[in-house]
């Protein structure tokens, strides 16, 4: 059975229907009627080689925050159902990922803890649709349902798609990474014997 998962989280402000697949190729599907939110995760699918394939509907009438915020506590939980129990997984995973002046440095440890910082500076309201304020929140969600430490840094960079997308190459690299499996790791990589 491969490591995939499959989630389904219905509110009165959004209906999201999210699958992954750690092991797969880098295909998307994904429609969230956020045009850049939706090019953020073809972009996070296609570099991390994750098969990713999300519907929502969102009170957009609102704004993006519901739509972007529940997003990402979806594929954080949809993240922590598909790589178990952990046995056999590198667990760590870095990237420094430049993207023209931008340079995202982003590390995460798939520890079982949730830690979330960040320090991107986004000066712009909007990129696209997308409000900008909505982007901390989705990789704040991310990590509290996933359970993982995640540390997202601008390193450099002042234009704010540059800045974004870099950040959510760098993610998905770094957790491609620390999803691997290593067959040296015979159980969890952790002195506790438990993540």
């Amino acid at each position: 059975m491969g490591r995939t998962s499959s989630i389904e989280r219905n509110t009165k402000e959004t209906k999201i229907k999210l699958t992954l697949d750690l092991d797969g190729t880098g295909k998307a599907d994904i429609h969230t009627g956020i045009g850049f939110f939706d090019h953020m995760l073809e972009g996070f699918a296609r570099h991390g080689l994750f098969d990713l394939s999300v519907q929502a509907e969102g009170d957009l009438h609102v704004d993006t925050h519901h739509t972007v915020e529940d997003t990402g506590i979806v594929l954080g939980q949809a993240i922590k159902e598909a790589v178990g129990d952990k046995r056999g997984m590198v667990r760590y995973g870095s990237m420094i990922l430049p993207m023209d002046e931008a340079l995202i440095l982003c590390s995460l440890d798939l520890c079982g803890r949730p830690y979330f910082s960040w320090n991107l500076k986004l000066d712009r309201e909007f990129v696209g649709g997308l409000e900008t304020e909505t982007v901390r929140e989705f990789f704040y969600a991310v990590a509290a349902s996933a359970n993982m430490n995640l540390h997202i840094r601008q390193l450099d960079g002042v234009n704010n798609h540059h800045i974004i997308e870099a950040a959510f190459k760098a993610f998905s690299k770094a957790l491609d990474g620390a999803t691997r499996m290593d067959q040296r790791i015979t159980d969890v990589l952790s002195t506790k014997g438990v993540l």
